[in-house]
């Protein structure tokens, strides 16, 4: 890279991206997010223990992921950046707070593709089971590495085909239930009924309380759908694309979310499914097709690589963040010939690899808990999009700031419901004996960032001063 390149990327932190990323792509990226392992494992855990109701849980929790979605479309059309929340963060409650948001959300990205490396050499596991695990995570691991460094492009077009697989399974599935209970086909169309929804000791079996307990589980599953905004910076055209994915975000829940689970328990009923199976499993034994299971591992195969491969993605952007705003090495806010922050993805991957060594010694248990902690890092960065977005209006309002050109629908009062949604379910972290463990390290992690900001703050006093933000440059 030469000297101009490096004192380009200098600037501020959009300059020297390439705006690769097409609508088709964009388009994509949103849908995947929306739908990954938590939904094609997590979802068989939770029918346990909270029944049809879950349906219910999926549909309540997507209206808040909405909200927060509105309300960070407001923020990213204001001022798309790639750094987004944290840059957010950092504008509207100060230096700390973006410092804090954008190492949260790289510790999230980081154990999540921790798990998912190791989820996704046992899904492999299922048809080579004579292949080492560890040697599995590991190809996966260098393979999705290089097509990072490769281009942001190559990054987009891979996203695009693992959603299209995700994508394609899932309306196929809902398809073939809708068959199922419309023309009674094949070994499950004696007892698929939609009665089955409330036949079995009514719609809530277990409770309310024990509906709402799902909360957490469910909120892991939309974990990853504020990728979109880490995009903006890379995007050829954000204020057509980004509206346009947020806005369909609505109806993608309705169907792979809602829709799949309806279907699906209206073919089989509640009772038939257990913990550690995965639902679209269970529903394609029942149904009869014989290859139903081997297609259902392909796809979840491809959620977790698509998981994965965006938190290599997100990562190296973060840093490259972080090192714009002088709280990680400069280093890091170099850009490779090919416009990808290659520095801060070599090192968030070299972190991930500790997955592949961890295959031999951890207990199945403790990746419970790693993607708790991520659902505690998601649940962080969704406060803080909230919060800034609360505060944003009230500038706007007061004249300090320009209107986006993307409002959010019943302003700040939406953004204030998803706030007390996002603190209940914390609470409910807070009760279950099982995930309490991911505050404990979240509070652990907490102490570390202050004890680092401190060091900053003696080392380099005017990085944690607040100062105005850089608006994009006109490219």
């Amino acid at each position: 890279m030469t000297s101009a390149q490096v004192e380009e990327t200098d600037k501020t932190p959009e300059e020297g991206y390439e705006r690769g990323l097409g609508s088709r792509q964009v388009q994509m990226i949103a849908i995947g997010g929306a739908v990954g392992v938590g939904l094609f494992l997590g979802a068989g855990a939770n029918i346990a223990k909270a029944g049809p109701s879950l349906i219910l849980m999926y549909a309540l929790a997507g209206v808040i992921i909405f909200f927060i979605m509105r309300a960070l479309g407001e923020l990213l059309l204001y001022r798309p950046v790639s750094g987004s929340f944290a840059e957010y963060s950092r504008e509207f409650l100060g230096p700390f707070f973006g410092y804090f948001t954008a190492w949260t959300y790289w510790l999230m990205w980081v154990v999540t593709g921790m798990a998912e490396l190791t989820a996704a050499a046992i899904y492999v596991h299922y048809w080579f089971p004579s292949v080492p695990q560890w040697t599995t995570a590991l190809v996966f691991l260098v393979v999705l590495f290089v097509a990072n460094l490769i281009s942001v492009k190559l990054f987009g077009e891979i996203e695009f085909w693992f959603s299209m697989v995700k994508i394609t399974a899932l309306i196929g599935m809902i398809v073939i239930g809708l068959g199922v209970l419309t023309f009674g086909f094949s070994s499950a169309g004696d007892t698929a009924s939609v009665a089955n929804l409330w036949q079995f000791d009514g719609f809530f079996p277990k409770g309310i309380g024990s509906s709402l307990m799902t909360l957490q589980g469910v909120m892991f599953a939309y974990l990853a759908v504020e990728l979109v905004g880490v995009t903006a910076g890379e995007s050829e055209d954000p204020e057509k694309t980004l509206p346009k994915a947020i806005n369909t975000l609505p109806w993608r829940i309705a169907l792979f979310y809602v829709g799949a689970l309806s279907v699906i328990l209206c073919v089989v009923k509640w009772t038939e499914f257990a913990p550690g199976v995965s639902p679209f499993v269970e529903a394609f034994a029942k149904i009869g097709i014989p290859a139903g299971a081997g297609i259902v591992n392909f796809v979840v195969l491809t959620a977790a690589l698509s998981s994965c491969n965006s938190g290599m993605y997100s990562t190296g952007r973060m840093l490259r963040t972080l090192a714009d705003n002088g709280e990680a090495p400069k280093a890091f806010s170099r850009l490779s010939a090919s416009k990808t922050p290659a520095l801060g993805i070599t090192i968030s991957v070299a972190f991930m690899g500790i997955g592949v060594v961890l295959n031999y010694v951890v207990p199945e248990k403790a990746f419970g808990y790693v993607t708790s902690v991520a659902t505690a890092a998601g649940i962080w960065t969704w406060l803080m999009i909230l919060v800034s977005h609360v505060l944003y209006r009230r500038a706007v309002d007061a004249g300090r700031l320009p209107a986006s050109s993307f409002p959010a629908p019943g302003g700040a009062k939406c953004s204030y419901v998803a706030i007390a949604f996002l603190l209940f379910v914390t609470g409910l972290i807070a009760y279950d004996a099982d995930s309490r463990v991911c505050l404990y390290v979240m509070a652990g992690w907490a102490f570390a960032l202050w004890i680092g900001w401190l060091v900053l703050k003696s080392r380099n006093p005017q990085v944690t001063e607040r100062r105005e933000p850089e608006f994009e440059k006109a490219l």
